[in-house]
């Protein structure tokens, strides 16, 4: 017996809200919510689904009938293709009213704790070429367009060099130019391109794992010093030395260029040792005089300049009059620890990661901060008696962990330190409400700052004030 199609058209659709992850929301006639993938709220719409469950559907938008005021042209070539700028075709102004709905949204509904009145989004200044990092991948068989496999015509050139398509591990979309990251980023990602595929340099194919060129990372620091390096997935001197002297050749304003040579199965440097080819081996970002040293292992936050208002938000929440113990949990490289530090007594910075509290220390000292101090353990594990006997009781908690949130462990160690304070800096607001109803029997929220630093995306950033009841 054959399988039931599952899919279903629904005509005449009013899209009427923006969800979780750059989906938009609509309802079917049978009153479940329909989750979208191509549409903006406003849009009038024929939907065919792609899934079915028992709560609701996914679907697609075929046809429009009335195109939504929120609309916009998107900028970008790539756009409906990459999957990088999911909200490109939504004015700005609404953007920023949906983040700060999802935000409320997570807080109210799923944290269920009582807010006072959420502070405005601060929006980016920069909606365009704002990231300071970007990352692309080589492949040796790239996306095809549907035009392009119907075609008879034969395809010489499948080199690419950019995006992973959407959920796809093994399928790069080649990009001529990305609105992410300002020049010469598009350039020297289109010469390597270009160089390499006229020089037979071989791309990578993860699939059957051969070819020389693996990935590029270019960094672009508010300095303006730039990163290059190239990965290849094993070692040939003669393409190697070929690629990297035309990139230094063509390109004398890269600050640093390096490389490393990966044969294992994944794309991931941190295991990895990083060679550098010309220049230094980092480069520098520099932030209210404060100057960090970024290697090609460091995390920085990827939007140089909404980071600053960032940091500023979480010191204003923090309250500091310089006679303040702080604790700043997941601290990284230390940049809100040195950032907060000169209105602080003293600041301990926590972090898992051994290479970060190194780097962390590194640029404390060449900052010339003498009141930081940073410990490398496991946040579930490091705040016992001991600690806090010899580091003392803080009167303030920075924490600003990853989009997992806290361990509930963590959560049960904040409300052992008891600080009269907690500041808390979350990428993933649905997150940060699971942990602020676990801290909600002691601690009140008292502010909320949603910061945008990802505009044409989903993404937002929340800043939480926590008082002692």
């Amino acid at each position: 017996m054959a399988r039931k199609n599952r899919r279903q058209i629904f005509e005449q659709i009013e899209v009427i809200d923006a969800g979780a992850k750059g989906k938009s929301i609509a309802k079917a006639p049978d009153g479940k919510v329909i989750f979208l993938n191509n549409a903006v709220p406003g849009d009038v719409v024929d939907i065919q689904t792609t899934k079915k469950r028992k709560a609701y559907y996914e679907g697609s938008a075929t046809y429009f009938h009335k195109k939504s005021d929120k609309r916009v042209a998107p900028k970008c070539d790539h756009f409906g293709t990459c999957g990088g700028c999911k909200w490109q075709f939504m004015s700005y102004e609404h953007q920023l009213a949906y983040k700060q709905q999802e935000v409320y949204n997570n807080l109210t509904r799923l944290g269920k704790i009582d807010l006072p009145e959420v502070s405005p989004i601060l929006g980016s200044e920069h909606q365009f070429f704002y990231r300071n990092k970007m990352e692309f991948s080589f492949s040796d068989s790239r996306w095809l367009t549907l035009e392009e496999i119907q075609s008879e015509t034969e395809i010489e050139n499948r080199n690419a060099l950019g995006f992973h398509m959407p959920g796809m591990w093994d399928k790069i979309l080649d990009i001529k130019k990305c609105h992410l990251q300002e020049d010469p980023s598009n350039s020297i990602r289109n010469k390597i391109n270009a160089f390499a595929t006229q020089n037979g340099i071989s791309y990578y194919n993860p699939r059957n794992q051969h070819g020389l060129l693996r990935t590029l990372m270019i960094r672009i620091a508010s300095t303006g010093e730039i990163m290059v390096l190239i990965q290849f997935f094993e070692e040939d001197t003669e393409k190697r030395t070929l690629l990297l002297d035309y990139i230094n050749e063509e390109f004398p304003e890269i600050t640093s260029l390096q490389y490393v040579i990966n044969s294992k199965g994944n794309d991931t440097i941190y295991d990895q040792d990083v060679i550098c080819y010309k220049g230094k081996d980092h480069i520098e970002e520099e932030m209210e005089g404060l100057r960090f040293k970024i290697n090609a292992k460091s995390f920085y936050q990827t939007n140089s300049k909404q980071a600053y208002e960032l940091y500023k938000v979480t010191r204003d929440f923090a309250g500091l009059t310089g006679n303040e113990l702080v604790y700043d949990l997941y601290t990284g490289t230390g940049t809100i620890a040195q950032f907060v530090a000169k209105k602080a007594k003293k600041v301990i910075g926590v972090e898992a990661v051994p290479e970060a509290i190194k780097d962390a220390k590194e640029n404390a000292k060449r900052n010339e901060i003498d009141n930081t101090e940073f410990y490398v353990g496991d946040m579930k594990k490091v705040f016992t008696k001991d600690f806090i006997s010899l580091h003392g009781q803080p009167d303030v908690v920075i924490t600003d962990p990853p989009r997992d949130g806290m361990h509930k462990d963590v959560v049960e160690q904040l409300l052992y330190i008891s600080a009269p304070k907690i500041v808390y800096v979350s990428c993933n607001s649905a997150t940060q409400a699971r942990d602020l109803a676990l801290l909600d029997k002691e601690y009140k929220v008292s502010k909320v700052q949603p910061v945008d630093m990802f505009p044409q995306t989903y993404h937002v950033e929340n800043v939480v004030l926590l008082e002692k009841r």
